[in-house]
């Protein structure tokens, strides 16, 4: 018995306990929805009655008796904690080896022909905080039209700019020339534009301009199984940069977590047969990053009020499966992702409610179900849970 679509929505960073190797990351101790559970902004019904909270090792709140969904959690096999090496792993490619950081900031090898392409000189160059990076750097930056390149703990080459000193255009054109000479041994998983506007440093502000330039997954994912079979994918928000566009027909961008599920929800009157792959972003970006619990807590609340909505508007072979890509405790130390669990909730009228698939051993999982929920035969990594979820048709032809 195979659905006609699927929608798989990442709650960017909203991990579940740290992972057993998280001692390797410096994580021991990280708990993303313990921190925000506890917040008196928090309040996901929906998502408790899919079984959140029967989780095996999640114990921040009361599980219900009879969840509606089935539910576990998967530890990620690849060695990182970042957005590209969690949404590959998610669509059944992991990775071995970890992709490159710059604890010390970039190397001249990589910055002179930066420059001599791009035409402008480079500041910072060092790991920084997004916002304290435009506070430190904006004025020198208006100043002298010198590029602020910084880095973080992932593997990601990040521009900002001042809209009016760099247009957008240009600033994407110096992405794109950074991206390719940041390949082989220096291929960081992401170069992203960080433009901003503001007229000094009290009032310097990100916004929504920011674009990912990611490498191309260097192994076949789902989404590109999917659509060699013939099936639609569909990608809102960030999953067409991560993905470098490979494998997806449509996408959309999004303003705002809020904004990203408006467009799933729209995008449910669509008669597409395949997958629908969504990533809301501002949980990592906006809250967990900045460390504030309660606006972490909050926007959960509201997701799951849309995700009210959503369910409200499912067809009968339609399923959901809720998720993450990587942990970013807002209640940890320091601003970086954390190593940890990530959920699986799965939910529809094709799926036996209550079914605890337990700790699985990678996200590939994820894919290897995705793919035969929809009837397609591709081995990615990852094992397919969808036998121990699925309901089964009865011999009158009607399910159990």
């Amino acid at each position: 018995m195979n659905a006609k679509r699927v929608f798989v929505i990442v709650l960017d960073s909203y991990g579940v306990g740290y992972l057993p190797d998280a001692d390797k990351f410096g994580d021991v101790g990280a708990n993303t929805l313990a921190s925000i559970a506890g917040s008196a902004k928090y309040d996901t019904p929906n998502m408790k009655q899919f079984g959140l909270f029967n989780i095996d090792g999640v114990n921040c709140a009361e599980g219900v008796d009879a969840p509606i969904g089935s539910y576990g959690r998967l530890a990620e096999k690849s060695m990182g904690k970042d957005t590209t090496t969690g949404h590959w792993e998610i669509a059944g490619m992991i990775s071995e080896k970890p992709m490159p950081t710059y604890p010390d900031g970039f190397p001249e090898e990589v910055l002179a022909p930066f420059r001599e392409q791009t035409g402008r000189g480079v500041i910072c160059n060092l790991p920084y905080s997004g916002t304290a990076c435009i506070r430190d750097y904006g004025e020198e930056h208006m100043r002298t039209g010198d590029l602020i390149v910084y880095t973080s703990a992932d593997s990601v080459f990040q521009i900002a700019a001042h809209e009016e000193i760099v247009p957008l255009e240009e600033l994407y054109r110096d992405c794109r020339i950074a991206r390719a000479i940041l390949q082989g041994k220096h291929g960081v998983g992401r170069v992203i534009a960080r433009p901003f506007i503001g007229t000094n440093k009290d009032n310097f502000t990100r916004t929504r301009n920011r674009h990912d330039f990611s490498l191309i997954p260097p192994k076949k994912t789902m989404l590109v199984a999917l659509k060699e079979h013939g099936l639609d994918t569909y990608g809102v928000g960030k999953i067409n940069d991560i993905f470098a566009g490979q494998g997806i027909d449509h996408t959309v961008s999004i303003q705002s977590n809020e904004d990203g599920m408006e467009k799933t929800i729209a995008w449910q009157d669509e008669d597409f047969n395949g997958l629908c792959f969504v990533n809301l972003v501002d949980f990592d970006m906006t809250y967990g990053h900045r460390r504030d619990i309660d606006g972490y807590a909050n926007a959960a609340t509201v997701f799951d009020r849309q995700l009210g909505e959503f369910m409200q508007r499912m067809r009968d072979d339609d399923i959901v499966l809720i998720t993450a890509d990587h942990g970013c405790d807002p209640g940890f130390s320091g601003t970086d992702h954390t190593r940890e669990y990530i959920p699986v909730l799965v939910y529809g009228k094709m799926v036996r409610p209550g079914v605890n698939i337990g700790t699985r051993a990678t996200f590939a999982d994820i894919a290897a179900t995705v793919l035969d929920m929809l009837g397609v035969d591709e081995s990615l990594e990852g094992k397919s849970f969808w036998k121990e979820i699925c309901r089964k048709e009865g011999a009158n032809g009607g399910e159990e």
